[in-house]
């Protein structure tokens, strides 16, 4: 699995009994660290930079009380998007989308991603380098660690970041990030470092806590090494023709254009391609925006695989750029369903044989696939692969 932001860090929090490591963990977690020295030193870690950075760490202060889950899994999509796409941070996108256009450019030739879409996510995720965290990145990784937080992910994370002082990356001092050990402008977890970070100009190692333009590069290179097509556009908003039926989610744009989708701002839909499509406020009522999402989408996905947060940076790209999105309006209330509602969906989904992915509270494409093929064999219509609270008590009886 791709061992990336916050994403995998938030979600799911500590089990009950997280308050009672927390007390033991300050006489224990020397103990466990220096069951780590193996793994450290296979990994090329020299002992004195082990004990160096090791010695006197002790666990995070309240870290195991924090919150059980991030909002993009707990509040509508477009509450979610419109604290995202904000006018104040469309507005400092489009500032540096103009004082760096030269470097952006050069990045963009490089990597085939879009500048606006990483400045995008620069932007949701550090405020454009303002907002990067000053925690301990050692003691928070050695706190999640120590706690069994996702099986091996923290500890695997933490011999990640002693091979970056290893390697001279950074200092020690400059190890700080988020309380989820995500680190610098972009929100690397030290894994992604060692995997993607980039250095813009020169041989240094990449500065990602001060250095935007090398957060830039290393953003936009963690997508090219993640599928990134620069044929396609993350997404086009379309107007669905009248009567249509929903009986097809995942078609090429010759077909969809074919069944009579348009572009919302009237533009011509891409020639070919794969697209599925995407009603993250469902079809039901008032209608709101409507999406051919590509495989670019679920490229950001990787980055963070929330639907909210994917379709965020989309959004906040469109406008940084100078584009008007969404065009459609969103509902004035769509209720969310909670990560518990969600996983049951999941479970009752794979019970009737619709759904075949992780039991994750998560709904992506694979869970709205499943709610769309189980609305086709109940009759629902619109058939719009919306979670609802609905399609939850139909999937009960």
């Amino acid at each position: 699995m791709p061992v990336i932001f916050l994403l995998f860090v938030l979600t799911a929090f500590f089990a009950p009994c997280a308050l009672a490591q927390e007390s033991a963990a300050g006489s224990d977690l020397d103990h466990f660290l220096q069951q780590l020295w193996p793994r450290a030193r296979d990994a090329g870690v020299a002992r004195e930079i082990f004990d160096s950075a090791v010695a006197g760490l002790t666990p995070e202060p309240g870290l195991l009380r924090r919150p059980q889950a991030q909002a993009e899994f707990t509040i509508s999509i477009p509450s979610y998007v419109s604290g995202a796409v904000s006018a104040a941070r469309v507005a400092r996108g489009r500032a540096l989308a103009s004082e760096l256009s030269a470097p952006l450019a050069t990045i963009e030739e490089r990597s085939g991603v879009p500048s606006e879409i990483a400045l995008a996510i620069l932007g949701v995720e550090s405020n454009f380098g303002s907002a990067t965290g000053a925690a301990d990145t050692l003691r928070v990784l050695a706190t999640l660690a120590y706690a069994g937080h996702r099986g091996t992910i923290f500890s695997d994370e933490l011999v990640a970041a002693l091979v970056m002082l290893q390697r001279g990356d950074v200092t020690r001092a400059r190890l700080r990030g988020s309380w989820a050990g995500a680190m610098g402008q972009p929100q690397f977890l030290p894994s992604a470092y060692l995997k993607y970070a980039t250095a813009y100009s020169g041989d240094a190692a990449p500065d990602i806590w001060t250095n935007r333009l090398d957060s830039l590069a290393s953003v936009a290179n963690f997508l090219k090494f993640s599928g990134w097509d620069p044929r396609l556009p993350w997404a086009v908003e379309v107007v669905l023709p009248k009567n249509f039926d929903y009986a097809d989610f995942d078609l090429d744009f010759a077909q969809w254009r074919a069944l009579g989708l348009a572009r919302a701002d009237g533009e011509a839909l891409p020639a070919s391609g794969p697209a599925s499509l995407y009603l993250p406020a469902g079809a039901a009522g008032a209608a709101g925006p409507a999406f051919l999402i590509t495989d670019n989408f679920e490229v950001i996905r990787k980055y963070n695989t929330s639907d909210a947060y994917a379709l965020s940076i989309g959004l906040l790209a469109d406008r940084i750029a100078g584009r008007r999105a969404p065009i459609a309006p969103w509902p004035k209330k769509i209720a969310a369903l909670s990560t518990a509602d969600c996983k049951e969906l999941q479970r009752l989904l794979t019970t009737r044989g619709f759904y075949r992915g992780a039991i994750d509270g998560k709904l992506g494409r694979t869970s709205r696939n499943a709610v769309h093929a189980f609305q086709l064999s109940e009759g629902v219509q619109p058939a719009d692969g919306f979670a609802t609270k609905e399609v939850l008590e139909r999937l009960r009886r």
